[in-house]
């Protein structure tokens, strides 16, 4: 049995969501300081684009896929579409939204997880 893809890409889910939670929370904390600029990271797209994917081939007319590097989460500066004249460019509303988008796919990756856990537990037990 090969390795499990979807725990590594749920691993990898849960490490970038880790990393952007960082950046909110640091963002949040430094609403009121002045020439703080809002930080965030890299959609987590871009991290897919770069992952490592190795598909099954199992015939001669299939699609080898191409190996690629694996990929980080880098810190980049958020738009600064809001600076205050304090030079702060934290808006405390789109922070909050972005805190609850960690929060629902933090849900969504762990239920996505335990699910899987639980097929595979079925499988290996042979039966439901």
């Amino acid at each position: 049995m090969g390795p499990l893809a979807l725990l590594g890409l749920a691993s990898q889910h849960m490490k970038w969501l880790s990393v952007r939670q960082a950046a909110v929370s640091q963002n949040l904390a430094n609403v009121s300081t002045p020439g703080f600029r809002a930080m965030d990271v890299r959609p987590f797209q871009d991290v897919l684009q770069r992952v490592q994917t190795d598909l099954a081939t199992t015939h001669a007319d299939h699609i080898a896929a191409s190996p690629l590097s694996a990929a980080s989460s880098a810190l980049r500066q958020a738009d600064g579409s809001d600076v205050t004249t304090s030079g702060n460019s934290v808006n405390l509303e789109q922070e909050l939204l972005k805190a609850g988008d960690v929060n629902r796919d933090y849900a969504l990756n762990a239920g996505v997880v335990k699910s899987f856990h639980r097929m595979l537990l079925a499988s290996v037990k042979g039966g439901a």
